[in-house]
């Protein structure tokens, strides 16, 4: 029982630091869609493949601590209150769907439609104006778009690490 709670803590702890570095990777990169503020989200797809073999709970928090991460290391206070309520928005609505039939590719989509509602609702909060909302449309098109390009890619990979889970 204790080898297997430290192996889940190592596999925690390597799911952390990859969703870090797609973090970091994605500050390096310079995506640039035409519309500001639009970026692949490419640490979501941690998340995602963390819902489907971990516990919602360690899933949760692999996102959590992602955000602060990122945020302290390549940001501010105000990119982390952006990300954090896009965070915990996309998740809860990904872990509530996820119970439905709905593939992973679909769930994946909607969370990064509401992960970018959920940062919309903040800037609402911050700018003190509801008119940030005009931007809400070109944002659901790029969760849409980058929440499957994340589902595909999470797919792909849940098998495989279920393996390697099982193997441990």
């Amino acid at each position: 029982m204790k080898n297997k709670k430290v192996k889940n803590i190592a596999l925690f702890g390597m799911m952390v630091a990859l969703a870090f570095t797609f973090s970091y990777l994605e500050s390096l990169i310079p995506f640039n869609f035409g519309v500001p503020g639009v970026k692949l989200g490419l640490a979501n797809i941690v998340v995602v493949i963390a819902l489907y073999t971990m516990k919602p709970r360690d899933a949760f928090f692999i996102a959590i601590v992602r955000v602060f991460l990122a945020g302290l290391t390549f940001g501010n206070a105000y990119s982390i209150a952006y990300s954090l309520c896009g965070s915990v928005l996309s998740f809860t609505v990904m872990y509530l769907v996820k119970k439905t039939k709905l593939s992973i590719i679909g769930v994946s989509m909607l969370g990064g439609i509401c992960h970018n509602i959920g940062q919309i609702i903040v800037a609402a909060i911050i700018m003190k104006t509801i008119r940030i909302a005009y931007y809400l449309p070109v944002l659901l098109v790029a969760g849409l778009v980058t929440g499957m390009l994340l589902g595909i890619v999470a797919r792909l990979t849940v098998n495989k690490v279920e393996k390697i889970q099982k193997s441990m």
